[in-house]
C-alpha cells in the first residue's frame, strides 16, 4: 500500500462531508413551515381569511339593513343611510368583532404554546402531522364551511316564523346535521384544492366567506329581532348600538315654534331629500314630514322616560 506524503507546509485538506441521503433532507413544506414563522408570514395567513370574511359581512350587514328599516316600513335610503354612511356605521361594528377575533385567537395561540411546552412539543408535531394529512384538514375545513350555512338556516326559519318577535335556538343537533352536509358537499372538492399552491390559498378565501356568511346572517337575525323591539318598546338594543342604528328622539315643532302633535316625543329615523323619517311610538306609525317646516327640540339620543312596562301604540289602541 502507498501512503502519499504531505508538506509540513501544504495547507491541510478537509474532507467533505457526505451528501445527504434524499430521504433525510427536509422537504420543501417542511423547511417552509420551520422558516415562515415571522409577523410578515402571520399576518398574510390572518389577512387572507380576515379580507373576504369582512367583505361577505359588510355585505350581509347591508342586507340587515334594509331588513331592520322594512319593520317601520321606510329603506335605508328615506332615512339617509348611503354607502358612506353605511360604511361608516359599519366600520364601528367590524373592527370591535376583528378586535374580539385578535383575543380569541391570541388566548388560543397562548394556550397552544404552553400546551406544546408541557407536553415537550408533543402538541406540535400533531399539529403538524395533522397538516400534513390533507383529507384530515380537508373534513374539518368543509365542516367548518357547513356550520357556517346554519346561520342560513336559521335566518329562513326566523322569516318563516309566525311570530317575528320568537327566538330561534341553537341546537346541538341542527349543528351537527350542517356540519355533516358541508362534509358531503366540500370535502371532495376541498382535498383537491390542497393538491396546489393556488389552491391552498382559494381554500383560505372561501373558509373566510363562508364564514363572514354565516356570522353575517347571524347578526342579521339580531338586527331584525331588535327592530321588532324598538318597534313595540321604543328601547334600542345592544346589537342595534354596536350596528350603529340610531334612536334619536326629538320634540317636533312647526316654523313658528308652536308644538305638533301634542308635545309628544317622537323617534327621528333619520332625513333624506328635505323630509324627515320619524316614527310616532305613541301611534306606533312611520311618517315622513318636510324638514323646511319641521324644528326638532329637545334631541336627545336616549330613549325618553316611560313607564314600567311601557309599550309603544297606546294612543293608537
Amino acid at each position: 500500500m502507498a501512503f502519499q506524503s504531505y508538506s509540513v507546509e501544504s495547507p491541510s485538506q478537509e474532507i467533505p462531508e457526505a451528501p445527504q441521503p434524499a430521504a433525510a433532507r427536509p422537504s420543501e413544506e417542511e423547511s417552509q413551515e420551520q422558516g415562515d414563522t415571522g409577523v410578515l408570514y402571520l399576518l398574510e395567513k390572518v389577512g387572507s381569511v380576515v379580507v373576504p370574511l369582512g367583505v361577505t359581512l359588510y355585505a350581509l350587514l347591508y342586507m340587515g339593513y334594509q331588513g331592520m328599516y322594512a319593520v317601520f316600513g321606510i329603506t335605508p335610503e328615506q332615512a339617509g343611510i348611503d354607502q358612506s354612511v353605511l360604511l361608516g356605521r359599519l366600520l364601528g361594528t367590524i373592527l370591535p368583532l376583528l378586535i374580539l377575533a385578535a383575543i380569541v385567537i391570541g388566548v388560543i395561540v397562548s394556550l397552544g404554546w404552553l400546551l406544546n411546552l408541557i407536553t415537550r412539543g408533543l402538541v406540535r408535531r400533531a399539529a403538524q402531522r395533522i397538516r400534513r394529512q390533507p383529507w384530515i384538514v380537508a373534513v374539518i375545513a368543509a365542516a367548518w364551511a357547513g356550520a357556517s350555512y346554519l346561520g342560513w338556516m336559521y335566518f329562513r326559519i326566523a322569516l318563516d316564523a309566525a311570530d317575528p318577535t320568537a327566538k330561534v335556538p341553537v341546537k346541538a343537533g341542527d349543528v351537527i346535521i350542517a356540519a355533516g352536509i358541508g362534509v358531503l358537499a366540500y370535502v371532495v372538492p376541498f382535498r383537491l384544492l390542497r393538491r396546489k399552491p393556488v389552491g391552498r390559498a382559494g381554500l383560505k378565501v372561501l373558509v373566510g366567506a363562508l364564514t363572514g356568511i354565516g356570522l353575517g346572517y347571524v347578526l342579521m337575525i339580531q338586527m331584525i329581532y331588535g327592530s321588532i323591539e324598538v318597534l313595540q318598546k321604543g328601547e334600542s338594543t345592544v346589537v342595534l348600538d354596536a350596528v350603529g342604528f340610531q334612536t334619536q328622539w326629538a320634540k317636533l315643532q312647526d316654523n313658528e315654534g308652536k308644538p305638533l302633535y301634542d308635545s309628544r316625543w317622537m323617534m327621528v329615523l333619520g332625513e333624506h331629500e328635505g323630509g324627515y323619517a320619524i316614527y310616532d311610538c305613541d301611534k306606533a306609525q312611520t311618517f315622513r314630514k318636510f324638514s323646511e317646516s319641521t324644528i326638532l327640540s329637545e334631541v336627545q339620543m336616549f330613549s325618553p322616560d316611560r313607564e314600567k312596562g311601557f309599550t309603544c301604540g297606546s294612543l293608537a289602541e
